[in-house]
């Protein structure tokens, strides 16, 4: 500590007292001895949390299968994951792991290990590997728990940063429950997010985020783009009951009344003013069957009361009515024009976040299975129909004028309800090698008519998929 004399700074050594050289060099000996020790204790902790995590560590390398401008293609991402079991479980994301065709994995010892994918959840963007291997003795993480976090805490975030296997990073906990509903994103509609400081790139996606004990208390999983270190994990808390289910499952099946929830403040400025908000009601939904209605406050669910004031307390309540069992009936305690009623409202499955899709290679156009939102925003009155997801230019669906984004409704007489019954129709038609095919779609708010010519116009060479791109996961 340095100490301003102000009679030595104005010249006058005659009132400056005598300094002990011996004294001075003691105290400067005790106070870089104690900052030594300070930061030999941190990094110490530091890389004992580390050494523990380490050798769970898994550089991840799908193929993944997408749909882009009407064919199918593959290419390779690099992302990151963590053994949770001695035979061979790996937890990662969804956009890493998730539409895979084969997965391959590098451990923290360079043993190269194909694996399987047991499962996914979009919802909340966990996959669950298994390795194909016989070994029983692999090195295996703990979990922690992500309630006992603090703003503040140290952490490590440990991955494959753009390829770059076995790779730390140190921060700490910025906040613990953040919600990223005002920034457009639905990825996490039943949790919030850690926030962190600690670098998350593109790559650390499913990688653990760790604490001080060595203990895994999130799952590294996007970064906000075009700011400095400010990156999310998915709290270990909500992921376990996730990996869990998709261990004994294989899927995570939720149950919803298919209405859509939104925080009080967006309402009303009355702080008093208990419940949440209904914002949409699908009108194919339970809820719009049961009157449920566009500007509803719902008090509570089977008598357990729902609070929603602010956005970080909705994915709680989506999770309350989620975890209901299937085909059970709710009671909803509603608040409208200042009358309260009690609704009975039959839960359906929640639908998939993505449709599934497929390639129809010689009409040259890709086809996905309708999701709510699509249903919703063509203003379909039933949930019949295929989306035309991509066509490629020259073809004989773009020849015939199919378009992205047009719903197929009917081919010829035959009703489409699903793609099990496009596929069969599908078939049908190229048995007989049907000269003229004539589709029903819906684009926009219009219907109109399509007519194929199978043998006039002819899809482009496809991609081939033994030589995939390599992109790098977030």
């Amino acid at each position: 500590m340095l100490v301003y004399n102000h009679a030595l700074a104005q010249g006058d050594w005659s009132q400056t007292p005598v300094i002990r050289p011996l004294a001075l060099l003691a105290a400067l000996i005790i106070l870089a001895s104690g900052c030594a020790t300070t930061g030999t204790a941190t990094e110490s902790a530091v890389i004992r949390a580390k050494e523990k995590v380490a050798q769970s560590l898994v550089h991840v390398r799908p193929v993944k299968e997408v749909f882009r401008e009407g064919e199918r293609r593959e290419f390779s991402v690099i992302g990151s994951g963590f053994i949770i079991s001695r035979d061979g479980y790996v937890v990662t994301n969804d956009h890493v792991a998730g539409q895979s065709t084969r997965v391959r994995c590098v451990l923290f010892d360079k043993d190269e290990v194909d694996a399987e994918v047991v499962g996914v959840d979009p919802y909340t963007d966990i996959a669950v590997l298994k390795l194909k291997t016989k070994r029983t003795d692999l090195p295996m993480v703990k979990l922690g728990s992500s309630a006992a976090l603090q703003a503040g805490q140290t952490v490590l975030a440990l991955g494959s940063p753009h390829g770059l296997s076995r790779s730390v990073s140190l921060g700490i906990v910025s906040v613990t429950d953040r919600n990223l509903e005002d920034m457009n994103s639905e990825t996490a509609p039943f949790n919030n997010w850690i926030q962190t400081d600690a670098a998350i790139n593109p790559g650390n996606s499913g990688g653990p985020l760790v604490n001080l004990k060595g203990e895994v208390v999130g799952i590294n999983t996007r970064k906000l783009q075009g700011a400095d270190n400010v990156g999310f994990a998915i709290p270990i808390d909500i992921a376990r009951e996730v990996i869990d289910t998709l261990i004994a499952k294989g899927k995570v099946t939720r149950s919803s009344i298919g209405a859509n929830l939104q925080e009080m403040t967006s309402y009303t400025d009355d702080a008093t003013q208990a419940g949440v908000l209904i914002g949409d009601v699908d009108p194919l939904s339970p809820a719009f069957q049961a009157k449920v209605r566009l500007g509803d406050i719902l008090l509570n669910v089977d008598g357990v009361p729902t609070n929603a004031r602010f956005t970080e307390d909705l994915p709680a309540i989506r999770k309350l009515i989620a975890d209901k069992p299937v085909g059970e009936a709710v009671t909803l305690t509603l608040l409208r024009e200042g009358k309260t009623l009690t609704v009975p409202v039959t839960t359906e499955e929640k639908s998939a976040r993505e449709g599934h899709e497929i390639e129809v290679k010689e009409w040259g156009c890709t086809l996905s299975a309708l999701t709510p939102e699509v249903i919703r925003s063509a203003q379909l009155r039933s949930r019949q129909g295929v989306l035309a997801s991509g066509v490629q230019v020259g073809s004989i669906a773009y020849t015939g004028g199919l378009r992205q984004g047009d719903i197929i409704l009917v081919i010829d007489d035959e009703p489409v309800e699903n793609l099990d019954a496009f596929d069969r129709i599908y078939k049908s038609k190229a048995k007989s090698a049907a000269p003229r095919i004539l589709l029903t779609v819906k684009s926009g708010a219009l219907s109109r008519f399509v007519l194929l010519k199978p043998g006039v116009g002819a899809p482009p060479a496809a991609t081939d998929p033994a030589a995939p791109k390599e992109e790098q996961g977030e």
